[in-house]
């Protein structure tokens, strides 16, 4: 149950003074839906308002707060036209404009014959200082109502400026003086005040510096935020590990004879991995491990021993891709190596249907499939698994963190590894998989040819397709990546249909084959086939194949309007070639213009192939949510944590979480009181029923 102390912050928007169902619904949009949402609804910025001169020194275009005499008021006839009251000081007139102007409220608000404080941008019309619509009018014994310094909230359409300030300066009222939950050493160290005082600071900058994510206040709110994170994470974690797991160690019979196999013998990073896995698997605890590799850094050979391990002890292993084409690449990948071990494996997709389907089924419920290699097809209710050791999973931002679960209990006590190709800044590792161990492929397999990077302006086009007849000429294999499917007419974007016809035109129609994700399965697999094994030697394709596609035989890499995509997208699109002995090349091809992010992006990617320097630039440049796209990996949204600025705190509220439940498992103590406090503040409260109750 959440504490009664924090009944006022979660009481819904309507129970503020002044807010009824219809603003509540647009503060909804704003915030959220509860009071504490207008807490975490921070100023973007700032209005000074101490700028009071007279009217004849007053500056047009700026922000001023001035004490004039109001006169006459001239209502217009037309009601298109505005509203003027006619004011002045001893220095000079200034006139007040008002459009669609209520004569009844501004001879209210502004009375002739009366000294008034107005506060607004002031503008120069015809000769004349003007100001449209003031944002403060006060008469001179309300002159502190006109604040000095004013926040300025994000808004959302429909609600003004100020009464979304009149309902956030309620929800503030409601903040009681919580407990403190930070080690007070630390606390000291960074200066930091209470959590109550560092978001009132929050809410009343004082100046433009208080709105940096680095100021002290917004330090320590994004602090607690991101230890609220990191003690979710590693109790769920802590409560995972403590069901248990079996006990998995092998003979290596299997393992030994599919390094035999192998045409390559595995790196060094490979063997590091591979024993942190094997002792994961061997202890008494659930394995949750997070394997990260660089495009063709060997992740599969890694998962492909982990699974024979399993098997070696008696049981099955699945493995689950995100598409079908990876699935099916796993899987002739795999099963060519398991088959000379004497082992069925078998692949279900969404595409497998009837008899085929029935019998892929009965070999995994029966346990004649050692390994199973699918789609999210595994884990619908009717796979069922005879005995189901090692779940691996690739791609994982691809799915939910739910999805994983659901495969892993489709055994008793599965040991979970979870792969990816997309390199992850250490920091978001800690975010979206702290849950995890980690392990890291830093080298790529022996022989690899580095991949020369340019980039090319777009007019320069021919000139590509010129080079492209030489390069098919001496064999090579050729990708061509655009943005869009097919033309449209919101966006200016390159369309992959529309370039498939350019490129059929200019080498013909048996050399070109397509593929994109609005596809069907098996027009996709042809379009594949088409190119791997012949007569097409140029695919042109949208981001589908930025993950997993095997040809050995590519040796170009196109990327239209390169601009447009993220950093870590272009380095996966770049992984698919440089896979053979032939030296490769990327062509980013880039508009005339670009933003000064844009230009960064493809400097980097000119520069480095290491995965987790351009993750780490990626992160600078695009911060933490739209890389691993919040909603498909259970990656949290931060209201006032910035991983990409925020980073070090990350790093401290890591190990903070480690040592508190080190210490205090189940969060009893005096400390651990407090910080149950913080983990309900921050709705982390499904962690808390992972806790013994104190």
């Amino acid at each position: 149950m959440r504490p009664e102390i924090l009944f006022p912050l979660f009481a819904t928007l309507n129970s503020l003074k002044g807010v009824g169902p219809r603003i509540a619904l647009l503060l909804e949009k704003a915030a959220g839906p509860h009071v504490v949402d207008l807490l975490w609804h921070l100023p973007r910025e700032v209005i000074d308002r101490r700028d009071r001169p007279s009217v004849a020194d007053a500056q047009p275009g700026k922000i001023v707060t001035l004490q004039v005499h109001v006169g006459k008021h001239e209502a217009p006839s037309d009601k298109r036209r505005p509203y003027r009251i006619h004011c002045s000081d001893v220095t000079g007139p200034l006139i007040l404009t008002f459009f669609r102007g209520d004569k009844k409220y501004l001879e209210q608000i502004l009375p002739q014959g009366e000294e008034r404080l107005i506060s607004g941008r002031l503008d120069l019309y015809q000769g004349i200082k003007q100001m449209a619509h003031p944002d403060h009018i006060q008469p001179l014994d309300k002159a502190d109502e006109i604040p000095d310094i004013e926040p300025v909230y994000p808004l959302t359409a429909g609600i003004t400026p100020k009464v979304l300030s009149k309902a956030i300066a309620a929800a503030l009222s409601r903040a009681p003086d919580l407990p403190e939950w930070l080690n007070a050493e630390h606390r000291k160290r960074e200066g930091w005040l209470s959590w109550r005082d560092a978001l009132m600071q929050a809410h009343m900058p004082g100046s433009s510096g208080d709105l940096s994510p680095l100021a002290k206040m917004r330090q320590r709110l994004a602090y607690d935020e991101l230890l609220a994170n990191q003690l979710a994470l590693t109790v769920v974690r802590r409560n995972a590990k403590r069901q248990g797991g079996q006990s998995l160690k092998g003979d290596g019979t299997l393992r030994e004879a599919a390094r035999k196999a192998l045409p390559f013998t595995l790196t060094l990073s490979q063997e590091t991995a591979l024993s942190e896995i094997f002792a994961d698997m061997e202890s008494p605890q659930r394995m949750l491990r997070l394997l990260q590799g660089d495009v063709g850094s060997g992740k599969t050979v890694v998962a492909l021993m982990a699974m024979l391990n399993a098997v070696e002890c008696g049981g099955q292993a699945a493995l689950m891709a995100p598409t079908e084409i990876l699935a099916r690449q796993h899987f002739e990948t795999i099963a060519t190596i398991v088959a000379k071990l004497g082992l069925k494996c078998f692949v279900l997709t969404g595409r497998d249907k009837g008899a085929v389907r029935k019998e892929i089924l009965a070999a995994i419920a029966e346990g004649r499939a050692a390994l199973a290699i699918g789609t999210h097809a595994l884990f619908q209710d009717e796979v069922a698994f005879r005995d189901l050791k090692l779940a691996v999973i690739d791609e994982q931002h691809r799915f939910g963190v739910h999805q994983r679960l659901t495969l892993g209990g489709k055994g008793i006590r599965t040991d979970m590894l979870v792969m990816t190709a997309t390199p992850i800044p250490r920091t978001l590792t800690m975010t979206a998989y702290g849950d995890l161990d980690s392990s890291r492929l830093t080298d790529k397999p022996p022989g690899r040819i580095p991949i020369k990077t340019v980039v090319i302006a777009n007019n320069r086009l021919p000139d590509v397709v010129d080079g492209l007849r030489r390069k098919l000429a001496e064999g090579a294999k050729v990708y061509w990546v655009c943005p869009l499917v097919e033309e449209s007419e919101t966006s200016d974007l390159a369309n992959a249909e529309g370039r498939y016809a350019d490129l059929c035109h200019s080498f013909g129609e048996t050399r070109v084959s397509l593929v994109h994700g609005r596809m069907k399965g098996k027009e996709k697999d042809a379009a594949m086939a088409r190119f791997i094994e012949g007569p097409a030697d140029i695919l042109v394709a949208t981001t589908v194949i930025e993950v997993g596609v095997n040809v050995p035989a590519a040796s170009v890499m196109i990327i239209e309007q390169a601009e447009r995509f993220g950093l870590a997208q272009l380095h996966q699109l770049r992984g698919r070639i440089g896979r053979g002995d032939a030296a490769s090349t990327c062509i980013l091809l880039r508009a005339e213009h670009m933003t000064e992010t844009a230009k960064e992006r493809l400097r980097t990617l000119s520069e480095t192939d290491d995965g987790f320097v351009i993750a780490e630039k990626d992160l600078e440049l695009r911060g933490a949510g739209e890389i691993l796209g919040t909603k498909q990996s259970g990656l949290p949204e931060f209201r006032l944590a910035d991983i990409a600025l925020h980073g070090d705190l990350m790093r401290v509220a890591h190990d903070d979480a480690r040592l508190i439940l080190e210490t205090d498992p189940d969060l009893n103590g005096p400390r651990g009181k407090n910080l149950r406090l913080l983990l309900y503040l921050f709705e982390r409260d499904a962690a808390i029923g992972n806790l013994k109750s104190g």
